[in-house]
């Protein structure tokens, strides 16, 4: 009867004729698609990073793993992987509590909730480029906002972005107020959709809001919260469209993350062999980190 019952799910699960004609026809499109514009150009950029090439004619000059080693100990790629490693410590730390914290409140059914959703998630829509730009001149000595801040109290313009203990301070602000409004909207689907009839019967029971919160609504929202981490990292490794017009790497290539060093270190100086060890390089990062992460903490979501 087992074996039979088995036999039969299995039966079931296998694509029928019109499953099979569906699959004929667009996984070829799908699979060709994949090949062109991803699969090739990984293939080709690992192929590039055993050269010394400028991108100009077919690549000769085979260097082997010398672009690779004078990624060790070259203090501005050191310190670009070190930035990509605070924003994600920040993006971890500040920037998903605070998400999470006001997802709690413009989630209920409160007047304006809507309004004040809008209005923290607006900062996403806008594009990395524009943002990058606003935020240049806020922070514009002369001219800014913070300018304009330091005279009304009588002291001394300060130039953010100019200094290098403060720039990238600077760019941490402005990327939890660019990306803080998606993680929330994630968070408010999350708990929208949560059973509002476990929280009734906890709270009957006598259970306060933070015991509702600690060992109701967080359990039950781990699949989103597993789901905005692995968000925020993939896109903490792959920063690049807003350090350009706020900071360009600067100053004294303090503020570069990998993507921005791979620019202006291999792509403006014609040095295509060595953007592509580092695109290498930040490819292995982001596989490790998304397989592993797949396997040990989403495999159940």
């Amino acid at each position: 009867m087992a074996t039979t019952l088995a036999s039969s799910v299995e039966t079931s699960r296998r694509p029928g004729g019109r499953g099979w004609l569906t699959i004929l026809i667009f996984l070829p499109p799908a699979l060709l698609l994949f090949t062109i514009f991803v699969a090739m150009p990984m293939g080709e950029a690992a192929w590039y990073s055993f050269y010394n090439w400028n991108g100009y004619g077919r690549p000769e000059n085979f260097i082997g793993l010398k672009n690779y080693a004078s990624l060790i100990g070259n203090h501005a790629f050191t310190q670009a992987l070190l930035n990509n490693f605070l924003i994600i410590a920040v993006s971890l730390a500040i920037q998903l509590p605070l998400a999470l914290g006001v997802a709690l409140i413009v989630s209920k059914k409160i007047r304006g909730a809507v309004a004040f959703r809008m209005i923290f998630f607006l900062p996403y829509i806008l594009a990395d480029v524009a943002a990058g730009l606003i935020w240049r001149f806020v922070y514009d000595g002369d001219y800014g906002l913070v300018s304009g801040m330091t005279s009304l109290i009588g002291a001394q313009p300060v130039f953010l972005l100019a200094d290098k203990n403060w720039a990238f301070s600077a760019v941490l602000v402005v990327i939890v107020w660019k990306y803080f409004g998606f993680h929330m909207m994630l968070y408010v689907a999350g708990l929208q959709s949560l059973d509002k009839a476990l929280l009734e019967a906890a709270e009957i029971d006598g259970a306060n809001a933070v015991q509702r919160f600690r060992h109701i609504t967080l359990p039950l929202l781990g699949p989103m919260i597993r789901l905005s981490i692995f968000f925020s990292v993939v896109g903490a490794l792959q920063l690049f469209d807003m350090i350009v017009p706020l900071t360009g790497g600067g100053p004294f290539d303090t503020t570069n993350t990998m993507v921005s060093y791979l620019y202006f270190f291999g792509i403006t100086r014609m040095r295509v062999g060595f953007g592509s060890a580092v695109g290498v390089v930040l490819f292995l990062f982001c596989v490790t980190f998304a397989l592993g992460y797949r396997r040990f903490f989403m495999r159940d979501d």
